[in-house]
């Protein structure tokens, strides 16, 4: 039996990620386009920068699956060094509960990007022109880092140092810029 095209099968991977995230066929969907579609990061990094959705891991933690109820984000911007990832309820609340971790990203490879997590806690809304934080210093003491598989305009999959796999859409609807605290970035504050 021939193997699908990549085409057909980022297609069906990415409407099994919208509409049915538990689909028992994403497991060799991701692994299938990873072997089709390599991620080049010399090509194509700038894709990585911006607000990305995980629709989808191969982890049993809570917090690193898919949820209806949750925003699961990774916003990242390589490019100055910074990214985040953060969890929120969905709908109307989640600008007051959300949880991050803020983290310093490295591209070190064609498919490598080192992250080392430097502050986790409570983000909150913005009033006045500044947003409510309650951040502590995280205290990370192994290495860690994704190898991005897959990347293109709006799919992203990509495998955690632990052998965890995600697959993350696009959100072009959220803003970067909106969603960083301004001292996620390199070399700031210190605490």
């Amino acid at each position: 039996m021939a193997e699908a095209s990549p085409t057909a099968v980022r297609q069906t991977l990415i409407r099994c990620l919208r509409e049915d995230p538990a689909h028992p066929d994403i497991p060799a969907l991701v692994e299938q386009l990873e072997r089709q579609q390599p991620a080049d990061l010399d090509a194509d990094g700038s894709l990585l920068t911006g607000v990305w959705e995980l629709r989808w891991s191969s982890a049993t933690q809570p917090w690193l699956k898919q949820a209806p109820w949750l925003e699961n984000l990774q916003v990242l911007d390589p490019g100055r060094g910074r990214g985040m990832n953060l969890l929120r309820l969905k709908g109307p609340l989640a600008a007051v509960a959300a949880i991050s971790v803020i983290a310093e990203l490295a591209v070190t490879g064609r498919q490598r990007v080192t992250v080392t997590f430097r502050r986790g806690g409570w983000i909150g809304p913005r009033l006045g022109g500044q947003r409510l934080e309650l951040l502590a210093t995280v205290k990370q003491s192994f290495p860690a880092w994704l190898d991005i598989t897959v990347l293109d305009a709006e799919l992203r999959i990509c495998r955690g140092n632990a052998g965890t796999v995600f697959a993350l859409l696009r959100r072009p609807d959220l803003d970067l810029e909106a969603l960083l605290p301004a001292e996620a970035s390199s070399g700031s504050r210190s605490e």
